[in-house]
């Protein structure tokens, strides 16, 4: 197993990071959604690696990260409606899936050989710096073990990644909590995983739009049924808990709740806390113990926390170990 180097948010340590990733390396750094696992998009070498540590499958394309709407537009063509979205929603937690172009230079396991890629302009300020100083769009799933919840903080990344990857930015600044929202403007506009960006603000802004809830294969990435999920098992709904339950509450009827989202009810801080609460949960966990959410309301962010608990609470392979379960 390699060293995995620590480095701070200065010029020198966003530099050194971004050599490694120049150089075929991959790179743990914080977003403004959730700590993402990077590498030089156009690297075939560092996409291996991306794969690799993540023991994640092939078939599942990643999304591209650009410190600008130019260097967007070079990796992609851009229709109307994404510059209407791309003016409105960038930089933030929004993915748009757009056709390639083809001499956009990315490696092709990117797209995993697809003709649409994922390309998404962070704000966080870390983020940005880091792929400027690389000088290419920075190919970024979450950075987590396939079959492991998403990292929202460091020691998490470095609990689940240390000695697997070459680096990790250290910064502690993942405000939204949740993976971005990805939209599909290949035909008409369709929301392919539910995020930080909700429908309504999307249909405010180009009228209605569709949803693929059950896609027959993966276009984009965090289509797959089965995500985020913590080793014990999951159930979504519970209004009291019973036997084995570890309870998550939400609002304030939480008596007896073990931990809680949002003592208050508000879907931003549960959509801040979902990830570290669910380590948690896990962690506090027996052998035979299930971990128990309370409903959570289908409005604004929490179509986005709902998806994130079923995918988590969907059935597992059986006889095979969750470390290597597909995400």
């Amino acid at each position: 197993m390699t060293a995995t180097r620590r480095f701070d948010v200065s010029d020198s340590g966003i530099e050194a990071a971004a050599w490694l990733m120049r150089n075929g390396e991959v790179v743990a750094f914080p977003t403004e959604t959730v700590y993402g696992l990077g590498a030089d998009a156009s690297s075939p070498a560092g996409i291996e690696r991306i794969y690799e540590a993540k023991g994640r499958p092939r078939h599942n394309p990643l999304i591209i990260h650009v410190s600008d709407l130019e260097m967007a537009r070079r990796m992609a063509h851009f229709n109307p409606e994404a510059e209407l979205a791309a003016a409105s929603f960038w930089p933030g937690p929004l993915t748009l899936l757009l056709p390639k172009r083809e001499d956009a230079g990315l490696a092709t396991a990117v797209t995993a050989g697809m003709k649409n890629v994922a390309i998404r302009f962070p704000s966080s300020s870390v983020a940005q710096r880091l792929i400027r100083a690389v000088g290419f769009p920075v190919a970024a799933p979450s950075a987590n073990r396939s079959g492991k919840v998403t990292s929202t903080r460091f020691a998490e990344v470095a609990r689940q990644l240390d000695g697997r990857i070459s680096g990790i930015v250290e910064e502690d600044t993942c405000d939204h909590g949740l993976e971005s929202t990805i939209l599909s403007l290949v035909g008409s506009p369709t929301i392919l995983r539910h995020g930080s960006v909700t429908r309504e603000a999307l249909e405010a802004l180009l009228g209605p739009i569709e949803e693929d809830s059950a896609p027959q294969k993966v276009s984009a990435p965090g289509q797959l049924k089965s995500h985020y999920a913590p080793e014990a098992a999951v159930r979504m709904n519970v209004d009291r808990p019973s036997g084995n339950m570890v309870w998550v509450g939400f609002g304030p009827d939480c008596e007896g709740c073990q931990f809680t989202l949002s003592s208050s009810g508000d879907l931003h801080e549960a959509a801040r806390n979902l990830y570290t609460v669910m380590s948690e949960a896990d962690a506090s966990a027996g052998p035979n113990d299930v971990i128990a959410f309370a409903p959570i309301p289908l409005t604004g962010l929490g179509w986005a926390i709902n998806d994130r608990l079923r995918r988590a609470a969907a059935p597992r392979p059986a006889g095979v170990h969750q470390e290597f379960w597909w995400r």
